[in-house]
């Protein structure tokens, strides 16, 4: 048994410095000898490892850092100082902004027409996969596909992230999102700035989120929807309709619960403000018993009151209320009272 253990011991000590030299997240010391020289990496500053594989047509801008087995193809363009860590790749015509940060595992684009271009400062998680192609039965092999996304955006482990289905659509990422582990962003979608998807929140094509909106975990928005602005999603819920601004929504099948009150302190909305868009949202939502208007007659009702009507809030939030009811919109999610205040 000793002996034994004196065999498996050193063994055991040299995997472990293999796997220190061969896996580690940082960029190993590079020996001269093994480092491509300027002309085969587009940069004097850029360190690459000597088993990734960088094809002599990416351009590669100023202290990129490129780590073990890594892979960046022809049409690819990096900007200043980008660090790929181990196992990333990057394909297809993709193009990375400055300082972009690719986790161990990440793959960005896609060996198919169209382009990928991703913006500044932004993160690609463990296993993310962004810029690929759609999951579109509508997609046609050899169609032009494309993904924007802006700047300061977290994407955290094992998003996927889809390109368009369609060569006159593009799937659309603002600036300073923070996307969760295992969420999805299908084809044809646009997203704003500002906004925070929880674990799990799943948009299916052609879904549009404006700014500052909060989903919480295990959310699933039905294609074609439309979230408004500083709105909130609660855990598990199913939103197969428009969520106005303001507002926030939960249920298996969502409905309106009131308005997204704690969002709009931390956004930094005024006390009349906020009184505003409650009294706005019971004329809407909560009638008395004897107004048997409709929704759009109590609509046109709100816009002409001498108070609530001058506020821009309230106006912003029945223009939201009114345009998910155009003939290409879904309407919005059902009104459920609870016992909460709205």
């Amino acid at each position: 048994m000793n002996s034994l253990s004196r065999i498996r011991r050193p063994f055991t000590i040299a995997v472990q410095r293999l796997n220190l030299r061969s896996f580690s997240t940082s960029l190993p010391y590079f020996k001269e000898e093994d480092k491509l020289n300027p002309t085969e990496t587009g940069s004097n500053c850029s360190l690459v490892h000597p088993s990734a594989v960088v094809h002599p047509e990416a351009i590669l801008g100023q202290g990129v850092s490129i780590g073990p087995f890594c892979t960046v193809g022809a049409s690819a363009k990096l900007g200043n100082a980008c660090q790929l860590y181990p196992g990333s790749h990057i394909s297809g015509n993709t193009e990375l902004g400055d300082n972009c940060i690719l986790m161990m595992g990440a793959v960005v684009g896609d060996d198919i027409p169209g382009r990928t271009i991703i913006g500044s400062n932004n993160i690609v998680g463990h296993h993310a996969v962004v810029g690929i192609k759609c999951q579109d039965m509508k997609y046609k092999p050899g169609n032009e596909c494309f993904l924007e996304i802006g700047d300061n955006n977290e994407i955290r482990e094992y998003t996927s992230v889809h390109r368009s289905s369609h060569p006159n659509e593009t799937t659309i990422i603002g600036d300073n999102n923070l996307i969760m582990g295992s969420c999805h962003i299908a084809h044809d979608c646009k997203i704003g700035h500002n906004n925070i998807f929880a674990n799990n929140t799943l948009l299916a094509g052609h879904v549009t989120v404006e700014d500052y909106t909060h989903t919480a975990g295990a959310t699933v928005i039905h294609q074609f929807c439309h979230i408004g602005s500083f709105s909130f999603i609660g855990g598990g819920s199913v939103v197969s309709q428009d969520v106005p601004k303001y507002t926030m929504v939960c249920g298996e099948r969502a409905g309106l619960r009131g308005l997204n009150l704690e969002g709009l302190r931390r956004r930094g909305f005024s006390i009349v403000e906020i009184k505003s868009l409650r009294a706005a949202y019971r004329k809407i939502f909560m009638p008395s018993e004897g107004n048997l208007l409709g929704i759009e007659d109590r609509l046109t009702e709100l816009e002409k009151d001498e108070e609530l009507g001058r506020i821009p809030v309230v106006g912003l939030m029945v223009k939201s209320i009114r345009d998910s009811f155009a003939e290409d919109r879904r309407g919005i999610c059902k009104f459920r009272p609870w016992t909460g205040s709205s």
